[in-house]
C-alpha cells in the first residue's frame, strides 16, 4: 500500500510552492518518462540481471525536484492506458495490459538534464535521492496495483539496460504536458 502522507505528500508540495528555481522563477520541471515498447528488456547491476521482462514496456523514469505523488499517479495512469500495442489488424490499439505485457521501470535522473549552458549537463532539477526513490517506488506500486508483472532496476546503482525496441515505438511523456489541453 502506498503511504499517502509523510515526506512525499507534504514536503514536495512545499518545495513546489515556495522554493525558487533559477532567477526568481517558481516553476519546476515535470516528472518525465521515456516509454519504449519492447520485445524484451533487462537491467544488470555488477553483471547480475536484477530486472527482466518479455514483451511490454521499458519505462525510464525521471523524478524532478518538487514532484508529488499526484505526478506519479498521473504518469502511471497515462502509461498504463497508452494504446501502443498492435491489435489483430496491425493498428496500435491495445494497452500493455490488453496485450498481455509487462513493465520494466528504471529510475533515470539524467532525463532531467539541463543542457542550456556549457557542455556539461546540470542535474539540479532532479529530485534529491530520498525523494526520487520514494516517488519511483510509488510509481512502481501504482503500476503493480494494475495487476501487470513489474520488474525494476536498482536505485542509485550503475545499471546496464538492454532492450529490443519493438517498432521502434518510443514515447516521451511529462506530467506538465499531461495537464495541458491538446491543440486543436
Amino acid at each position: 500500500m502506498i503511504n499517502r502522507g509523510g515526506l512525499h505528500g507534504h514536503v514536495n508540495k512545499n518545495l513546489r510552492d515556495s522554493t525558487p528555481r533559477g532567477l526568481g522563477s517558481n516553476e519546476y520541471p515535470p516528472m518525465k518518462a521515456c516509454v519504449q515498447r519492447v520485445r524484451w528488456a533487462r537491467v544488470r547491476v555488477n553483471g547480475e540481471i536484477v530486472g527482466e521482462i518479455g514483451p511490454g514496456l521499458l519505462v525510464l523514469l525521471g523524478v524532478a525536484i518538487g514532484d508529488t505523488e499526484e505526478d506519479a499517479q498521473s504518469l502511471a495512469k497515462k502509461i498504463l492506458g497508452l494504446r501502443i500495442f498492435e491489435d489483430q489488424e496491425g493498428k496500435m490499439n491495445l494497452s500493455v495490459n490488453e496485450a498481455g505485457g509487462a513493465i520494466l521501470v528504471v529510475s533515470q535522473f539524467t532525463l532531467l538534464a539541463d543542457c542550456r549552458r556549457g557542455r556539461r549537463p546540470s542535474f539540479t532539477d532532479a529530485a534529491p535521492p530520498d525523494l526520487a526513490n520514494t516517488l519511483c517506488n510509488d510509481f512502481v506500486e501504482l503500476v503493480r496495483e494494475s495487476g501487470l508483472p513489474v520488474a525494476t532496476g536498482r536505485f542509485r546503482e550503475h545499471m546496464e539496460v538492454e532492450l529490443l525496441n519493438d517498432g521502434p515505438v518510443t514515447i516521451l511523456l511529462d506530467t506538465e504536458e499531461l495537464k495541458t489541453p491538446r491543440r486543436e
